[in-house]
């Protein structure tokens, strides 16, 4: 259904099925994910799949505004409302009206603004600044953040009324190391679709660096790898790639990793360890076991088995 949205793990897939439901409604929606998963990518699908289609799509990188500025950037101000106000102008909320605005990273917001924005997503009403009248837009909102919003609330960086409020339906997409089977799946994708762009001989790939390039756990997650595929592209055209041909950080990330586990010297349970790690992403997700399997790095049935396996209810 949402043809840039390449992955066929289960995870993945179940991610995709959410999304293909959300699409066709009007709800508000809180992507979270790391870093370079493709939040916005996703946010676009869910406005090109839904019945504002065809209507305004708006991006506001939160991070990105001067506090100063915030507040007229979301909801637009009057003429002479500040110093440095010569005119009127539009918020992005109004410039979206009957479309999407996509609020990336919107736990940057300043604390005062998020109230405002609450007002706004409960009643659908704004008023700019300088402005005495309240006007209504209709507006959908996605927002999206790769901060732990529960640690921002209990930091009071964040309000816990307008999380409630953002996390109508939440939709996680999960880190590339998660899905790894979708690795060499996206490789293929984007190598073919930047020959094409830049118009050069496609490149292949010989077994030992494809093998390296799944097995590397891509801390910069699509975005990281989507770069390194439009580097080889162009750099090594119509070429065989090699394992030498690829980046350094690629080449030399197992080697300068530390082990995540220091066997002790006098050993250790293996099955009391994994009954044990098992018990705590339990604990750590009050029992929900898709997050459990992905706290863990297995699938989920593999998290079901064993739980049937030690005796975990």
């Amino acid at each position: 259904m949402f043809k840039n949205m390449i992955g066929q793990s289960p995870n993945f897939e179940s991610l995709l099925r959410s999304a293909g439901l959300v699409a066709a409604t009007d709800v508000t929606v809180l992507v979270t994910g790391e870093t370079g998963t493709g939040k916005e990518v996703l946010a676009h699908a869910l406005q090109q799949h839904g019945p504002r289609a065809d209507k305004p799509f708006i991006t506001l990188n939160c991070a990105a505004l001067p506090e100063t500025l915030a507040e007229s950037e979301l909801f637009g101000h009057r003429k002479g409302a500040f110093t440095g106000a010569t005119g009127h102008q539009i918020g992005r909320l109004q410039a979206a009206h009957s479309g999407t605005v996509f609020l990336d990273e919107v736990d940057s917001l300043p604390v005062a603004l998020q109230a405002k924005l609450l007002r706004f997503l409960e009643s659908g009403e704004i008023q700019p600044v300088g402005e005495t009248q309240s006007q209504f837009v209709d507006v959908r909102i996605i927002a999206a953040t790769n901060a732990n919003l529960q640690q921002k609330i209990n930091q009071g960086e964040f309000r816990r009324d307008l999380y409630y409020r953002l996390n109508v339906v939440p939709l996680e997409i999960p880190p590339l190391r998660e899905r790894m089977g979708d690795i060499h799946l996206l490789i293929t994708h984007f190598m073919k679709a930047f020959a094409g762009e830049h118009r050069l001989s496609p490149a292949t790939f010989s077994r030992s660096a494809m093998t390296r390039l799944t097995q590397y756990p891509w801390p910069g997650n699509v975005r990281e790898l989507r770069n390194v595929c439009e580097r080889l592209c162009i750099f090594l055209a119509g070429r065989v790639i090699e394992e030498t041909n690829l980046p350094y950080e690629i080449l030399h990330q197992a080697s300068s990793e530390k082990p995540v586990f220091a066997l002790p010297e006098f050993g250790i349970q293996l099955d009391e360890l994994e009954t044990d790690l098992i018990r705590q992403a339990l604990s750590r997700t009050q029992g929900n076991r898709t997050r459990s399997a992905r706290l863990l790095g297995i699938s989920r049935d593999t998290l079901l088995y064993r739980m049937q396996k030690y005796g975990i209810s």
